[in-house]
This record gives C-alpha cells, structure tokens and sequence, in this order.
C-alpha cells in the first residue's frame, strides 16, 4: 500500500473505540479480524504480535483524548457522574474524533452534540448542555485573539452608523440556568485536589459532592480574558443581544434596536442604561474595530 493508504488504515484503526475492558476490538467495522488487518501494515516483533502492538497505541490515543476531554470539561463530569462522562465522552468522540494538531480544539463541538442527545445527559441534560458551554467558553476565553481596543476618544466619537466589533476572545452564552456559580465552584475544587495530588506524589480521586439544586431561570453570561485569567459576566438580556448583534456586523444603531427589541424596560431608562454598558464595554476592552489585520495569539496543547 502507498503511503496514504497505510496512514489511513493506521488512523482508522488506533480511532477504534475500545473494549468494555479497555483492549483493542477483535474486529473492525468492517467485519475483518484485526489481527488480519494489523498485520497488513505491521510486523511482529521478538514479544509482541501485529495485533498487540497495534493495541497499545489505540489504547493510548483513547486514553489521550478521553483525559484531555475530562480535563476541559470537570464541570460537565460532575454533572452527570464520572461513568455516565466516559461513555458520552466515547460517543462523542466517535462520532467527532480529533481533526487537529492540537488537543484544544477536541472539545470544539461538545455542547452543540450533547444537545442534540438528550439521553447522554440524563436527568440534568439541560443543566449538563449549560455547563459544557461554559467550559467550552472558558477555552475559547483564554486563547482566543486579543486585538487592540477602541480608546475612550474612539469610543465618544461612535454614531448609529458606526460599525464596531467585539473582542474575539469575548464569549457570549444564553443560559437556560445559572450556572457559571456552579462551574467556578468545581474548577476550584479541580484545582484544589489537583494541587493535593502534587503534594503527596499521587493521585487523588475526586470525591463524589452533592450539587446544589439549581431551577431553571434564563440567564444571559459572558466570558473574556484580563491579564490571561477567565472571568464571566452576567448581563441583562438586552445588554447580550445588543452585543450579539454588533458581533453579527451590525451598525450601532441596528444593534441597539435588536437589543431593545420585545424590552420591558421604559424607554426613558435607556440612555442611562446603554451609557453604562458602554463605560463597562470601554473599561474591559471589549470594543474594537470591525475589521483588524492584527494576528491571533493563542495557546495550546498539542496532541501528543
């Protein structure tokens, strides 16, 4: 075989899920024996056979991608338990394995997946598709671009036909819950024990906690980048869809009408309100222009 047919038949095979007891299947899709199929493209050695050789390397890719995916989303995990995690994490991957060099981008399509299968996410689904967008946030937050950002003078000087963008690294959510408590709380826990496990050398397991009951209430949240450190924003509805609608290339005026549209707040009120949003908008840096020439700067991991 040429050397795209062997890359394809080699990928293919270390992408096979796993056994029930983590080994390599015994068959592919496709009906043939493994062994068969290893050792097309693979010779025994002195110890091992084409097959067994071919194992460790799927076991060690699934192993790879499996912890990078619990290590961007601890929230998600707690949510809906350590098993329920893997098996959603197997069939997400599945279906969406890694297409890039680097682990941060695994997660990309996460929440969007796990909305369209309800029954990965049991009785908390609708909390569980929350909070995978906030972790996924979070990683769009802290690596994303930062261009440079209207001054205050740029900012006075906007009219209603003014065209603005919004920082890339700003991540705006529609939430079905009030979540991002609930996130931060657990990444904090995450850290702490990790922090543990460093001390003593070893491993810590998580120990179980019970969540707190959350109702459902909508709630409008975004995330952003000072300093290299994720923080999230809650935000009046109008605020987050003003902001949406500028990231749509919308003109300031469009913006605000789209942000304001169905409100039940007086008219008389929102000039006040819009002053301020923009005061906070001005102070976090969130305001650039509509188109930048300027490169992105990001970090992280890549597949090892």
């Amino acid at each position: 075989m040429n050397l795209e047919t062997l890359q394809r038949a080699m990928a293919a095979a270390v992408m096979m899920p796993l056994t029930a007891d983590d080994a390599m299947a015994q068959t592919a899709p496709d009906g043939r024996a493994m062994e068969a199929v290893a050792g097309s493209f693979i010779a025994p050695n002195s110890r091992l056979t084409a097959f067994e050789r071919l194992e460790i390397y799927n076991r060690q890719y699934w192993f790879r991608m499996l912890g990078a995916l619990a290590e961007d989303f601890p929230a998600l995990q707690a949510v809906v338990g350590a098993r329920a995690f893997e098996a959603l994490s197997v069939a997400y991957l599945t279906e969406h394995p890694s297409r890039s060099f680097t682990l941060r981008n695994l997660g990309s399509k996460l929440a969007d997946w796990l909305a369209a299968h309800p029954e990965r996410g049991g009785r908390r689904h609708g909390l569980a598709v929350d909070v995978a967008r906030i972790e996924w946030a979070f990683v769009e937050a802290f690596d994303q671009e930062a261009l440079t950002p209207l001054t205050l003078d740029e900012v006075a000087a906007l009219s209603g036909d003014s065209r603005i963008g919004l920082q890339p690294h700003v991540q705006l959510m529609a939430l079905e819950h009030p979540a991002d408590d609930l996130v931060l709380g657990l990444h904090d826990r995450q850290k702490r024990e990790a922090s543990e496990a460093g001390v003593r050398g070893e491993a810590v397991p998580m120990e179980p906690m019970r969540l707190p009951r959350l109702r459902r209430r909508a709630t409008w949240l975004a995330a952003h980048r000072v300093e290299m450190s994720v923080y999230y924003r809650r935000m009046e509805p109008e605020e987050y869809r003003t902001l949406s609608a500028l990231r749509r290339g919308l003109t300031l005026g469009a913006a605000l009408e789209a942000g304001f549209e169905g409100s039940k707040l007086a008219e008389g009120r929102r000039p006040k309100k819009v002053r301020e949003w923009f005061a906070t908008w001005a102070e976090l840096g969130w305001l650039c222009r509509a188109s930048s020439e300027e490169q992105p700067q990001r970090t992280g991991r890549e597949d090892e």
